[in-house]
C-alpha cells in the first residue's frame, strides 16, 4: 500500500527534484573545480613580470682563494691526446686512431711537459694542447716506468705558459687542502678540491710492473683523464702528478693516488737530460719471490742477497750472496735496514734506494750466519 504525499505531490516527482537538486551540486563543484585558478589570479595579487637580482655580496675568503689558484695555474696545464699508427693489411695504407687523453704540465721554459708514463705508453704520437687553444705535435725525451714519469717537449716559440711553481712533499701532512686540475673524460680543464687523505702508501704497477712507492693519497676527485695532471697546494705549488685512482666502477670513488713532487724532482731532471733515468744501486741481485720464501723459511724480514756482481760497490764492502757448500744452500747476507730504517722486503729496499742519488753513501745494517753488523756503501749507478 503506498502512502500519501502529505503535500498531495505523487512520489516520483519528488525523487526526481532530489536528483535534479545533486545533479546541478555535481556540475557546480565541478565548475569550480575548473576555473579556481582563474578565480586565484584574479583574486591574487598582481606581480611583475621581471624579478629583481638580489645582491650576492663579496666572495668568501676561500672562494677568492681557490679562484685566483685556478686563475695562476690554468695556463700552466696541458691536454695531451695520444694516438696509434695501424696499417691496413690489404691497402697497406697507414693511419692514425685516436688512443687516449690524459693531462700533463709545463716543466720549464724549453717547452718540457711532465705527464705519466702510463698516458703515453704504447702510443706512436702525441698531441698537447695549450690553454689558449694552441696545438702541438710533442716528442718523447724520456720515460721512467718504475715511477709511471714521462717527459714530453713541444716547440713553443712565442706566449710560452708559465712552468708550474714546484713545491715540497716531504712536509706534507693529512688534512691540507690540495687542488687538482685536468681533463677527465675529455673534460678540459676541470678543477677539483678535497684533503691529503694519506702519505707513503704503495701500488703495484699495470702490468706486473714494479711497486710504485711514496704516493699521495687523497680525497680530490680524480677520474681517468686527469692523469698527468698536477696536484697542487693551497699556495699553488707543484706537489704532485696524479696518476691513479682506485675505484671499482673506473670512476672517481674518492681515493686518489698522486706521484709525490721530491720524487718528480729527483727523476724529472735526469729524464730531461739524459732520457733514462738510472737508479742508484749497490750492486747486487735480488728477487721478491725467493725472498719471500727464505722468508718464510727463516721466520727473517728483510732482503736475502742472491749474488754480488763483480767490481760492484756491494763486492768491495763485503757482501756475499747464496752459496752452495756440502751441506747444502747457505743463505747470504741479509740487509734488514738502510740507515737505521728496517726493511721489510725487496720493494722496500728499492724504494728507500730510489730516495737517495747516485755516490750517496749507505750504512746497511746486515746479518750472516746471526751475527749483525753495519756496512758502509756508496751507491752506484744502477743497470
Amino acid at each position: 500500500m503506498a502512502y500519501p504525499d502529505p503535500y498531495g505531490r505523487p512520489l516520483p516527482d519528488r525523487f526526481l527534484r532530489r536528483w535534479l537538486v545533486v545533479a546541478a551540486c555535481v556540475a557546480a563543484l565541478m565548475l569550480l573545480w575548473q576555473f579556481l585558478p582563474a578565480i586565484e589570479a584574479w583574486f591574487s595579487p598582481r606581480q611583475a613580470a621581471d624579478r629583481t637580482v638580489t645582491p650576492r655580496g663579496d666572495l668568501a675568503a676561500d672562494e677568492r682563494t681557490t679562484i685566483e689558484l685556478f686563475e695562476k695555474s690554468r695556463d700552466s696545464v696541458v691536454y695531451i691526446s695520444t694516438a696509434q699508427l695501424v696499417r691496413d693489411v690489404w691497402s697497406r695504407n697507414t693511419f692514425s686512431v685516436p688512443r687516449g687523453t690524459g693531462s700533463g704540465f709545463i716543466w720549464d721554459d724549453a717547452g718540457h711537459v711532465v705527464t705519466n708514463f702510463h698516458v703515453i705508453q704504447g702510443a706512436s704520437a702525441a698531441t698537447v694542447k695549450l690553454a689558449d687553444g694552441r696545438d702541438y705535435q710533442a716528442a718523447l725525451v724520456g720515460a721512467s716506468p718504475a715511477h709511471d714519469i714521462a717527459v714530453l717537449k713541444i716547440g713553443v716559440g712565442f706566449k710560452r705558459p708559465p712552468p708550474v711553481p714546484v713545491g715540497s712533499s716531504t712536509d706534507l701532512k693529512v688534512g691540507q687542502k690540495v687542488f687538482a686540475i685536468g681533463n677527465p673524460f675529455g673534460l678540459d680543464w676541470t678543477l677539483t678540491t678535497g684533503i691529503v687523505s694519506a702519505l707513503d702508501r704503495s701500488l703495484p704497477g699495470e702490468t706486473g710492473g714494479p711497486t710504485i712507492e711514496h704516493l699521495i693519497q687523497t680525497d680530490a676527485a680524480i677520474n681517468p683523464g686527469n692523469s698527468g695532471g698536477p696536484l697542487l697546494d693551497s699556495a699553488g705549488r707543484l706537489i704532485g702528478i696524479n696518476t691513479a685512482i682506485y675505484s671499482p666502477s673506473g670512476a672517481s670513488a674518492g681515493i686518489g693516488f698522486s706521484v709525490p713532487v721530491d720524487t718528480v724532482m729527483r727523476v724529472v731532471p735526469q729524464l730531461v737530460k739524459s732520457g733514462k733515468y738510472v737508479r742508484p744501486a749497490l750492486g747486487i741481485e735480488v728477487d721478491e719471490q725467493f725472498n719471500q720464501r727464505l722468508q718464510t723459511i727463516t721466520g727473517r724480514e728483510g732482503v736475502f742477497v742472491l749474488s754480488v756482481r763483480s767490481g760492484s760497490a756491494a763486492q768491495r764492502a763485503g757482501l756475499v750472496g747464496i752459496r752452495a757448500t756440502q751441506e747444502g744452500i747457505v743463505p747470504g747476507d741479509l740487509i734488514t735496514a738502510i740507515d737505521g730504517k728496517p726493511i721489510e722486503g725487496v720493494a722496500g729496499l728499492l724504494a728507500r734506494l730510489d730516495d737517495r742519488r747516485v755516490g750517496d753513501v749507505v750504512a746497511l745494517s746486515v746479518e750472516r750466519e746471526g751475527k749483525a753488523r753495519e756496512v758502509r756503501i756508496e751507491l752506484q749507478p744502477g743497470t
